[in-house]
């Protein structure tokens, strides 16, 4: 079956849920990146230095786990689409009301509080979606849910550019309001899982019973996910320094790189996420990572922005092309009674493990004389190899059916 008859195949109530899912990362992801542009006009107010408003990003990643497992375990209770409804509501809310904060301690605070909501979506809409879509579209849908977070950062950085001289830093986060209308649209057009409707006849087991049951499965997930997300953030987070520190190129240059890289992430999730439907999940991930290995001098000793632009495609394109799999990878591996909770809790203890990437890769930097593009390279190969073999030597359920006994009984074997 091809992309497009994975698509064509999706009945409307699908495609509906495929929608809100994927616009939920995507407008999550574009409250996030928000910030990152602004750092330093919210420091100019109130007065402070750069490093103590970035205390903000660390706050949001920290707190994300926290509101994974929060939301995971209301959508595996109440259901995942009005748990959905709420988070989204919630992280709405939070970003306007950090347009008004009045000082540094609020404003930090409110990010804390977003970071919750915001660690809360993506567990939640995965879940959702995976267990409504057939089996021969999880891994095309998979690349899409998962090209929300590229999709967002390139409306963030759209949003600045066109909107910030106009409405200043405050206005961008008022701006970041306008997700709370998807929740209209999820109420409209989407319905419940039905996986999750079919197991409510059934007894309910807690989710630290089940966990109980799977700890080598778990911890295997978050170091997967910790492999994972030093492999996104490290060829991302300090990608803009390097090429304003070390290429001293201006803003201009900096953002349309940003824009061909951010273009390769989408096209890498979806290629990938294709490509995973057919040849496996451990399979395309390896692939993937492996790929991003020779392309990486490129990447950062590229000569002139030209050849660095074609650099950072490709690399966005293998790095979100293993990401495109992710979603569907952890929900086929997720235990039956707590998918709600097991994907997004996992994901996001990863990234809490990885949050200090950028802080190695600029003391590296540091030590190698302002060596930004050494550390980078140095950083994503050991980095993208960790990938392989975790994935390679992992577990994999592909075509596991959601909502039945066949979940339980699917082969989880370990490959060693």
């Amino acid at each position: 079956m091809t992309a497009l008859d994975s698509l064509r195949s999706l009945s409307p109530q699908q495609r509906n849920t495929v929608i809100a899912a994927y616009l939920g990362w995507t407008l999550d992801a574009f409250d996030f990146f928000i910030l990152v542009f602004v750092l330093k006009h919210i420091a100019e107010e109130f007065h402070t230095d750069i490093p103590a408003v970035a205390a903000a990003i660390f706050l949001t990643l920290a707190m994300r786990p926290l509101g994974a497992l929060i939301f995971g375990l209301a959508a595996d209770r109440f259901g995942r689409r009005a748990t959905l409804m709420v988070d989204v509501l919630l992280y709405s809310v939070f970003e306007f009301l950090t347009g008004f904060s009045t000082g540094l301690t609020m404003f930090l605070v409110l990010r804390a509080l977003f970071g919750i909501a915001m660690g809360g979506e993506w567990g939640v809409g995965a879940s959702l979606t995976m267990e409504t879509i057939s089996e021969e579209s999880r891994g095309l849908v998979s690349g899409i849910l998962q090209a929300g977070y590229p999709s967002g950062y390139l409306i963030a950085s759209i949003v600045f550019f066109l909107l910030f001289p106009i409405i200043g830093w405050r206005g961008m986060f008022i701006v970041g309001a306008l997700p709370a209308l998807l929740v209209l649209y999820i109420r409209r057009n989407v319905q419940e899982s039905p996986a999750f409707m079919q197991r409510q006849s059934k007894p309910q087991r807690s989710f630290l019973t089940v966990l109980r049951e799977n700890i080598p499965l778990f911890i295997w997930a978050v170091l997967l996910m910790t492999a994972f997300n030093f492999f996104s953030h490290g060829t991302q987070d300090l990608y803009p320094t390097f090429l304003e520190a070390q290429r001293q190129y201006d803003s201009y240059t900096v953002g349309a790189i940003a824009i061909v890289y951010n273009i390769g992430a989408i096209v890498g999730g979806l290629s990938f996420g294709v490509l995973s439907q057919r040849i496996g999940r451990r399979r395309a991930i390896v692939i993937a990572a492996l790929l991003a290995i020779p392309v990486a001098p490129l990447w950062v000793y590229g000569h002139g922005p030209v050849m660095l632009a074609i650099g950072a495609f490709l690399m966005q394109l293998f790095v979100q092309g293993a990401w495109g799999i992710v979603p569907v990878h952890l929900n086929e591996l997720s235990p039956d009674e707590v998918r709600g909770t097991f994907p997004g809790f996992a994901y996001q203890l990863g990234n809490l493990l990885a949050s200090g990437n950028a802080t190695i890769q600029a003391g590296l930097a540091k030590q190698w004389n302002g060596d930004y593009a050494f550390a980078l390279l140095i950083v994503a190969c050991i980095v993208a190899v960790v990938v392989a073999l975790f994935a390679g030597f992992g577990f994999e359920k592909k075509g596991v059916r959601f909502g039945s006994k066949d979940t339980a009984q699917a082969d989880s074997a370990m490959q060693t």
